[in-house]
């Protein structure tokens, strides 16, 4: 532990030997297509498949008629249809699926199906699905899937107020790897499914019950994950390829293309926010406001707990006494939003930031005094009554970053990609100005407010070649971060032996939960270290009885030693319904970020030139990986703050390709300066803290403050335009 041991998939992914889950392959199987509605909301009143059924090559096709179980499922409400039964609610929502011996058949056969169609008004405005009586309802039970409020103390006076409103637009998780899979069917009436995915035991929870099949005839692998971020949480081609695999007998693949795959997942709530802060003249916090509204979309999925992260992390890491929170998750007819790296937490943290900005200029303060004067520490309650119990050296992270060395202004005849529009040479520096902004975030770490979080571990130490041998064995999804490098590195560790295999996951094994919420090195690591003690106790056990003998020769003499382990962490709490309050959350993490960027204020360019950030991480790991993380979560931060948005319009995406929906490439990324901080957690396994969300939260306002700062622009919506920037000349 605490090396920087390489990945093992790392070499093969850069090269491209990497076997992803669109790369399987089996003899003589089927492709799979889904058809989609063009229409975000619609009545179905017939649907010919006949068209498609008579082309040659088409083995079958599929309609909710054919959903052997039952027909509906979902994350965490069972409100999504397998198949459109009367009615669509979101364009993309699938409607009938094909399978054919060609990829290209099968599409072409999914165009010949024909759908009579009743288009009716789309709800897409979040505000007035929420508020509105007169609004239509997306579901029988109205527009609300949850309202969660928070309340603290009855002062909201204050000797200085800000208020403002905040709008963050729609990003996508932008993995590389379209949603794929291979449905195979098996002699005793199950399916065996290899599948890209965050949660198997969750997806065969979902899958099975829409098969009419027992979980244990639902058996899933994980493929090779072309990146996640969230998206993969939620059901896209599972049930669909296991339903034509099922009733044509052969293995069917499905593979999106890049614009289905923006319809075949969820995306990040968009949020549009209200909020006021209330201080004193020296600027320490009296009381929030806020008014949180995410759009849901046409489905539940984990809309839920996003909204309880709003909620319970709406204020940020500040104290204050009197808070007034109002947090709302909506049914619309835009696309169904689920969970994304920051999950509820990197909306708030926008708002709350910029709100912190706009406080430190009314009261004469720098944007880091004002921050450093509120900040939690260790022993503050958050605002649900929670009290922060470990390290939580907030106002030193900021004091630490403030003194960093900041880059040099460009100078005359520099190198075109360091400006605002780089090679396009747009600009040579005229009109160009520097601002520099600051961001802090405070993310959940596991799941919350009262979920059985924890993960399963088997491992086993053997003989092989003469020599003893680990094998590890979780459900736990590798989706890029790197943990199977942590769980060998925890073998190697606790064991002391130096052959460690990862086996791959899947769902003979228990339950490892989800590869979100920052969690797998927790709980799947603490699941894997206890598994591995409970070995090394039998080992002791078995070297004490054995005069000593060396491990080559017990192993020999008395076999396999395996044990498996189940670890949990610290029970969690569901908020208050009506006041908010209840320690919702197992652990918090911090970073800040500090971005400097140079803004072509006539073109509305922008170009970060450096962004630097100190997160407390507990305990490092693995320190490349854990770099690789912040990196990343800064990356994905940044391109919210200025580029990426699916844009909607009228409940239709205008954007589904990454043509026009930008994401950052290696020109956008700048230089990072990083302090990582080790101040343990006593109740987490190595002390460590999960380390991949908290970037993504402060580096989108920190970009967003720089930008300000150099323009003097308000600013209040993410990801900025360049016509929010370009200032037009007089006359």
């Amino acid at each position: 532990m605490g090396e920087s041991v390489l990945r093992p998939d790392g070499t093969l992914k850069v090269t491209g030997e990497f076997a992803y889950s669109s790369d399987l392959w089996l003899d003589g199987m089927l492709w799979g297509a889904t058809l989609r509605s063009p229409h975000p909301s619609a009545w179905i009143r017939s649907i010919d498949v006949g068209p498609a059924l008579a082309m040659p090559g088409v083995s079958a096709v599929l309609t909710h008629k054919d959903v052997p179980g039952e027909k509906f499922y979902g994350l965490e409400l069972k409100d999504q249809p397998v198949l459109a039964i009367d009615q669509v609610r979101y364009q993309g929502e699938p409607v009938a699926l094909v399978a054919a011996d060609h990829p290209e058949t099968a599409r072409r056969a999914a165009a010949a199906i024909v759908v009579d169609y009743e288009v009716r008004e789309a709800v897409t405005d979040a505000r007035r699905a929420a508020f509105d009586p007169s609004c239509p309802s997306v579901h029988p039970g109205g527009n609300l899937v949850r309202h969660q409020p928070v309340r603290v103390g009855d002062t909201f006076e204050a000797p200085v107020v800000v208020s403002g409103e905040y709008e963050v637009g729609m990003q996508d998780q932008a993995f590389l790897g379209p949603e794929s899979g291979l449905a195979v069917p098996d002699e005793d009436g199950g399916v065996d499914l290899y599948i890209a995915t965050q949660w198997l035991h969750v997806d065969q929870g979902q899958v099975a019950p829409c098969l009419g099949l027992p979980k244990d005839k639902v058996r899933l692998s994980l493929a090779g994950v072309g990146g996640a971020f969230g998206a993969r949480e939620d059901l896209s081609m599972q049930i669909h390829a296991a339903m034509l695999a099922l009733r044509t007998g052969k293995p069917v693949k499905i593979v999106y293309g890049r614009e289905e795959s923006f319809f075949g997942h969820v995306h990040r709530h968009p949020a549009r926010m209200r909020y006021e802060h209330g201080a004193t003249a020296d600027g320490r916090l009296v009381y929030v406001k806020a008014e949180i509204v995410l759009d849901g979309g046409a489905y539940c999925s984990s809309s839920p707990a996003v909204v309880g992260n709003a909620a319970s992390l709406g204020v940020g890491p500040y104290e204050v006494d009197n808070v007034l929170i109002d947090a709302y998750g909506v049914y619309t007819n835009n696309p169904p939003c689920g969970a994304m790296r920051g999950f509820g937490a990197v909306q708030a943290c926008y708002a709350y930031e910029s709100q912190m900005d706009r406080l430190a200029e009314a009261c004469g303060l720098s944007p880091v005094e004002i921050r450093v004067r509120n900040a939690v520490s260790q022993g503050s309650r958050l605002v649900t009554g929670q009290v922060v119990d470990t390290p939580a050296p907030l106002a030193g992270m900021l004091e630490e970053l403030a003194a960093m060395p900041l880059p040099p202004q460009a100078s005359a005849g520099a190198d075109l990609r360091s400006l605002p529009g780089g090679v396009a040479q747009t600009t040579h520096g005229e009109g160009v100005r520097r601002g520099v902004g600051y961001g802090v975030g405070i993310k959940n770490i596991c799941f919350s407010e009262g979920f059985d979080d924890y993960s399963t571990a088997r491992v086993r130490v053997e003989l092989l070649g003469g020599e003893p041998h680990v094998l590890v064995h979780t459900a736990a999804a590798e989706v890029g971060q790197g943990l199977i490098t942590i769980k060998a590195q925890i073998a190697r560790t606790e064991l002391g032996i130096d052959k460690v295999t990862v086996a791959p996951a899947d769902t003979s094994v228990g339950s490892a939960g989800s590869s979100s919420a920052s969690r797998q090195s927790y709980v799947t690591g603490g699941a894997v270290k206890a598994a591995c003690e409970a070995v090394r106790e039998r080992l002791d056990a078995m070297r004490a009885q054995n005069l000593g003998s060396p491990l080559e020769e017990l192993l020999e003499l008395l076999g396999p030693v395996e044990e498996t382990r189940e670890y949990r962490h610290r029970p969690t709490f569901p908020m208050d319904p009506v006041t908010g309050q209840g320690d919702s959350h197992v652990q918090l993490a911090l970073c800040v970020h500090r971005a400097v960027v140079d803004v072509d204020v006539e073109l509305g360019l922008v170009k970060v030139v450096e962004l630097a950030a100190v997160q407390d991480v507990g305990k490092i790991l693995n320190p490349l990986a854990l770099e690789g993380q912040i990196h990343g979560g800064t990356a994905q931060g940044l391109g919210l703050a200025l580029m990426e948005e699916i844009q909607i319009r009228d409940g239709k995406v205008l954007n589904p390709s990454f043509t026009d929906y930008l994401i950052p490439t290696i020109l956008d990324m700048p230089p990072m300066r990083l302090s990582i901080l080790e101040n343990p957690d006593p109740h987490a396994p190595y002390g460590l803290r999960g380390a991949g969300e908290p970037p993504t939260l402060s580096s989108t306002p920190a970009v967003a403050a720089a930008v300000r700062a150099a323009t003097g622009l308000e600013l209040p919506r993410v990801p900025i335009r360049p016509e929010d920037i370009a200032l037009v000349p007089a006359g």
